[in-house]
């Protein structure tokens, strides 16, 4: 199932580093090649040689030490690599690689790839529920780093708790997966739109709304791991860049209609940014001082995106818009639907709880230009991401 697939599996020094060898063996008797890197501490709970036996090929250990090859040993792996795996993964290593360290041959081929990364952790109970550690995981996540996470048990510290390594076939079985999963969106060119946009008013105030852009950078990681080369136009936002994605910031409306009409060539774009409609006509060059009770800006609309990407709309392309409404969700929705020349809309009562701007979940209500209404109940924005790629998928092929 695996065969001629490259796998570069780490191991790193937690007690669980001898099941990795199960784990080499049963991912070669699934066809595939498999190159270990293995940290120093590793060395001390299993021997080199076991890994060399059974992967059938040399076992890299030390950065510094005689290369077998002329390749540069990290940067030859990294591109090797159809996918990445560490078995098992401490603390150490996820803390190291969330804040950029690369001090050991492990650390910098993993930096080095862009094959995707799965990390199988394991390590004691109060370390997998530390809060540092449990925002390390966050921040990779955020980055498209997969995690396979501990099972529950008695560990060998002799605790009892979640911290255990996975057990060797359920590892095995997420790669698999992982590596045989479909990409319908292979070779796509896909352009998403995320955050708030800001309006200066003066050096020190703007106008912006409560956008976050978490369903943004959602939809951008998942069309990323579905095989689509993405591009992400951002607002100001304090999200990571999914991995592998390439990302423009920007901060005024104008900027992102700059930025949105330069890659508008793009397939598939996913409008899902919540860009300020207007802006003050006049901007101060000095903080505008208190003077009266009442204070006003006169403004000015900003350019309409979305509309002027539909009233330019190129032959097969997909042309998503989202509607966050407070009231006549559906009235609303399909009145921009048809307006503005989409082939979809992702409709939302940001009024509503677990929905609305800033949350980590999503209520949506799809409409497409054919008149298909489908509401889904409340998901994680990861998977309300899925929902509308794979929607779009289906209207890809209606084209």
């Amino acid at each position: 199932m695996l065969k001629g697939k490259n796998i570069v599996l780490g191991v790193t020094g937690g007690i669980a580093a001898y099941k990795a060898a199960d784990v080499v063996s049963r991912l070669k008797k699934q066809g595939a090649n498999v190159y270990v890197i293995m940290t120093k501490n590793s060395k001390a709970f299993v021997s080199p040689l076991t890994f060399q036996s059974i992967s059938q090929n040399y076992v890299v250990s030390d950065m510094f030490e005689d290369p077998k090859t002329w390749d540069v040993e990290h940067i030859a792996l990294a591109k090797r690599a159809d996918l990445f795996l560490v078995v098992p993964t401490t603390a150490n290593v996820i803390g190291k690689i969330a804040n950029g360290i690369a001090d050991d041959m492990l650390t910098t081929t993993i930096m080095a790839t862009e094959a995707p990364v799965y990390f199988a952790l394991a390590m004691n109970t109060k370390m997998y529920t530390n809060p540092i550690f449990r925002e390390n995981v966050r921040k990779l996540e955020s980055y498209g780093y997969h995690m396979i996470e501990a099972d529950s048990g008695r560990l060998a510290c002799g605790d009892v708790g979640a911290g255990k390594l996975a057990q060797p076939e359920e590892i095995v079985s997420v790669v698999v997966d992982a590596m045989t999963r479909p990409q319908p969106l292979q070779g796509k060119q896909v352009l998403v739109t995320a955050g708030p946009t800001i309006e200066p008013i003066d050096p020190v105030r703007y106008i912006t709304n409560h956008s976050t852009g978490k369903m943004g950078y959602a939809i951008a990681a998942m069309a990323k791991s579905m095989g689509a080369e993405v591009t992400l136009v951002s607002g100001p936002t304090s999200l990571e860049t999914p991995r592998g994605v390439k990302r423009i910031d920007v901060k005024t409306t104008r900027e992102m209609f700059d930025a949105v009409m330069a890659h508008q060539d793009h397939e598939i774009i996913i409008k899902a940014a919540a860009p300020a409609d207007y802006k003050p006509v006049a901007y101060s060059e000095h903080k505008i001082k208190k003077q009266s009770d009442l204070f006003t800006i006169e403004m000015d609309r900003n350019p309409d995106i979305l509309r002027t990407l539909g009233s330019q709309k190129q032959e097969g392309q997909i042309l998503v818009g989202f509607a966050a409404e407070t009231e006549n969700i559906k009235e609303y929705a399909t009145r921009k639907l048809n307006e503005k020349h989409l082939d979809m809309i992702v409709a939302n009562n940001v009024g509503q709880k677990d929905a609305g701007f800033g949350t980590d979940t999503n209520i949506i209500t799809l409409y497409d230009a054919m008149g298909q209404e489908v509401f889904y109940e409340k998901m994680s924005k990861d998977q309300v991401a899925e929902v509308i790629l794979e929607k779009i998928v289906q209207l890809m092929k209606q084209k």
